[in-house]
């Protein structure tokens, strides 16, 4: 590669370890033509997940692969094992060069609609998978694109949602299913039809223009290619997918990474200490489109975050440097960092004021996804939380002119980046640092930086 890159593992919780997640405000970028290896540790995780480039706006290069956390041998799944195991990789595709569309980005422009959709990198029936009649087989789908919600379906199957970013769901028979940016599934799938080939659907949902692509489900036994139209889907109907939203649930009884129940943690009876409320909003600075999150629209230091934290380098960044809560419609940039308690238990709120479907990402963590709805939110909002069996998870949706209420249990400490999902948003400035910190030095609560650690900025020199 002729640029400088680092790799994120979207959804790995990287414990006590932020030295190695992998973005900007904790990692020195990888220089052209070196190595690199990231020591990472999934305790207490399991599901589908996938990494991807974070640096820049490389993500529009490709370099996605999928994420595969097993649960441990003696630990049930509440499932029968299935026949196969695929990774299903869909996301929205500029036929553009990165380099091209960030120089459109630095240049203070928009960028256009996407040129087309791609499933493990392929255009349209490029993708197959190929089941036996009547074995089940796991499908873990994630939106790896740039910007667009994608609905997933496939011809003349229906499909059992079973996991969601690391948590067993309640399992519910879908036709077809929305994956936002960032967010990945579970679902099983049995061969059940007669033997041919049958289309696999993905299409962009809640836009004018409406790209579709698609794989194909091949039977083993099939002399029959696909043939006529893909089947449709949902289009712009956003009730149908904020319904089906709600209906994803944990499923209590199954064990997670341990042998114990799911439900055994009951999140919706801790108090919580401090709420935060978070709008996105787009607008001008100097004359360039700028994105933001409570008015500030952050910018990239010259040094990794968590690299001038640990070394104490001053004038880096500034504890407080976006608010809990919006304040007015202007926009400024600034090295945005919140801090936070360790071991507190916190509510944030995603207010999304504008006409899109929004996408929230925090690194280090799983949420407990407890509300959506259209409107601004109050604090009555609060009487319509689910608080027994909201799904867990990292990436959650926010509807146009809506909210989404999370409870995080901030049991991590390190610099994490709490971002939009839509890139070229993110590249602009619609994210922030959440620094989890604790005055306790101590390898129980975070370990010590890695001795690869790569150096630069105005931690060049310093020692390991």
């Amino acid at each position: 590669m002729d640029f400088f890159m680092l790799l994120s593992r979207n959804g790995v919780q990287q414990r006590k370890n932020s030295f190695q997640d992998g973005v900007y405000g904790t990692n020195c970028p990888i220089p052209p033509g070196k190595n690199f290896t990231y020591k990472i540790q999934v305790k207490d995780q399991i599901g589908s997940f996938f990494y991807f480039p974070s640096l820049a706006f490389n993500k529009a290069a490709g370099g996605f692969g999928g994420i595969r956390i097993l649960s441990r041998p003696r630990i049930p799944v509440p499932f029968p094992e299935p026949a196969g195991d695929y990774t299903v990789l869909i996301g929205d595709w500029y036929k553009t060069n990165h380099k091209v569309l960030k120089a459109i980005l630095d240049y203070g422009k928009r960028l256009k609609f996407p040129d087309g959709i791609l499933i493990n990198g392929h255009g349209p029936n490029g993708a197959s998978f190929t089941v036996e009649p009547g074995k089940t087989y796991r499908f873990r789908i994630s939106n790896v694109g740039l910007q667009n919600s994608l609905n997933f379906r496939i011809e003349g199957h229906n499909m059992k949602l079973v996991e969601v970013e690391g948590t067993h769901t309640i399992q519910t028979t879908l036709s077809s299913l929305d994956v936002h940016v960032g967010q990945s599934y579970s679902m099983l799938v049995t061969a059940d039809q007669h033997a041919k080939d049958y289309y696999i659907a993905v299409s962009t949902r809640f836009t004018s223009q409406i790209l579709t692509s698609t794989a194909v489900l091949h039977y083993s036994n099939s002399r029959k290619p696909v043939s006529g139209p893909p089947p449709g889907g949902p289009t712009t109907e956003i009730d149908w997918s904020l319904n089906q939203a709600r209906s994803i649930r944990t499923n209590l009884t199954a064990s997670g990474p341990r042998p114990n129940p799911q439900g055994s943690y009951h999140y919706g009876q801790i108090k919580v200490s401090r709420t935060i409320k978070l709008a996105n909003s787009a607008g001008q600075v100097n004359h360039k489109q700028r994105y933001a999150v409570n008015g500030v629209s952050f910018v990239p230091a010259d040094t990794p975050l968590k690299l001038a934290d640990y070394y104490k380098i001053g004038g880096v960044f500034r504890i407080g440097s976006i608010p809990d809560n919006p304040r007015g419609r202007s926009i400024h940039t600034d090295t945005s960092v919140m801090g936070a308690d360790h071991k507190a238990f916190i509510e944030i709120v995603f207010e999304n004021r504008e006409n899109i479907v929004q996408s929230w990402h925090l690194d280090g963590y799983n949420f407990f996804v407890v509300g959506m709805d259209g409107g601004l939110w109050t604090p009555k909002s609060r009487k319509q939380y689910n608080l027994s069996d909201a799904v867990s998870r990292c990436t959650t949706q926010v509807y146009p002119k809506s909210w989404t209420a999370v409870y995080v249990a901030l049991d991590n400490v390190g610099m994490w980046n709490l971002r939009s999902q839509f890139w070229a948003r993110q590249y602009l400035g619609q994210q922030f640092y959440l620094r989890v910190y604790t005055p306790v030095q101590s390898v129980r609560d975070e370990y010590p930086i890695p001795t690869n650690a790569l150096l630069c900025g105005r931690a060049k020199n310093r020692h390991r």
